[in-house]
């Protein structure tokens, strides 16, 4: 067994204290032979921290495209030739929305709109949306809409969204390679007034983007020092038009590797099946994954890209004998 397993059996598992940056990429850097010792352990660590229970989280675009900022893997960015299109969803498909993700058996939903941060006219229509789903679906709502002042933090409070997504998606040190129309400060001071207002914290990233293996592990060690409740993670699927329109996949035994370093820099965190897994993992590596650490997904289609069927993960889950449920509420 490789000395860090047996350090994280003892330091994770046994006493709930996550690896360090520099354990992270030790486990990042295990040979394939030793990579199902490590799902297991990061599974062990997932049991014994958080339970069986998976939350299901469904997401909907209250605004798509013509996002002016320059985040180089994403088509909603105004400023690249992607087919995506500026749409906004009016508040009775909200709803819809909202009650088609409650019937998969969701806890969660979280509505997303592509801009820099709200301005009058979305806040507006968050207010008015968060009350006709609260008011017509037993549902926890959630949102994601970018970088926010204090006075918005607060409004979002009194209208009940429970938690905040704001993505740092990938380490300081690469992050001007990624984005350069706003810095990874501005994202970590949004994260910080968020944390403070009582909602919960969601923040995760994209692997894939071109970080080294290094970076990869300054990442994880990032958000481990912000304490999310949830760390959605994605893995780049390249969208046409895209400065990172060409990148590969990331491998499959890459993408399993990451998920237990993850786990096991975190133990106590929700960790998220989010964007880019059916392509990166398939439906074998997808139940590899929920067997090495996971315990959250998004069912369903993404924002601009296709997800498996929601009811293939909730039968995937039945198999496992994970049962569905609000994480929030225990932890």
């Amino acid at each position: 067994m490789p000395e860090i397993l047996d350090q994280a059996r003892t330091q994770v598992l046994g006493d709930g204290v996550g690896l360090d940056q520099a354990g992270v990429l030790a486990v990042l850097t295990l040979p394939d032979e030793h990579l199902t010792a490590a799902l297991q352990l990061a599974h062990e660590v997932r049991m014994r921290w958080c339970g069986p229970e998976v939350e299901v989280e469904g997401i909907v675009s209250l605004k798509t495209g013509g996002c002016p900022e320059d985040c180089h893997f994403c088509s909603q960015s105004g400023l690249f030739t992607s087919p995506v299109r500026s749409v906004w969803l009016d508040i009775p498909s909200l709803v819809e929305a909202a009650k088609q993700t409650a019937a998969t058996g969701a806890s969660e939903f979280c509505i997303v709109a592509a801009v820099r941060g709200p301005d009058d006219r979305l806040m507006k229509q968050m207010r008015e949306g968060v009350a006709a789903i609260r008011a017509a679906v037993d549902i926890q709502v959630a949102a994601s809409l970018g970088m926010l002042s204090q006075e918005q933090v607060d409004d979002l409070v009194e209208m009940g969204v429970h938690r905040y997504n704001h993505n740092l998606e990938t380490c300081r040190s690469y992050f001007p390679n990624v984005v350069t129309t706003h810095s990874w400060e501005e994202r970590w001071e949004t994260l910080r007034m968020v944390r403070e207002s009582g909602m919960e914290v969601c923040c995760g990233g994209i692997l894939g983007l071109g970080e080294t293996v290094e970076q990869r592990a300054e990442f994880a060690a990032q958000l481990a020092e912000l304490d999310p409740h949830e760390v959605p993670l994605n893995f780049l699927n390249p969208r046409p038009g895209t400065p990172l329109g060409d990148r590969p996949v990331v491998e499959g035994k890459d993408a399993l590797r990451a998920i237990a370093a993850f786990r096991l820099a975190m133990p106590r965190t929700i960790l998220r099946y989010a964007g880019g897994r059916e392509i990166t993992l398939g439906d074998l590596g997808t139940r590899d994954g929920l067997l090495g650490g996971i315990n959250a997904v998004i069912v369903g289609n993404y924002l601009t890209t296709l997800g498996r069927p929601a009811t293939d993960d909730l039968k995937l889950l039945d198999e496992l004998k994970m049962p569905v449920k609000a994480l929030s509420a225990t932890l």
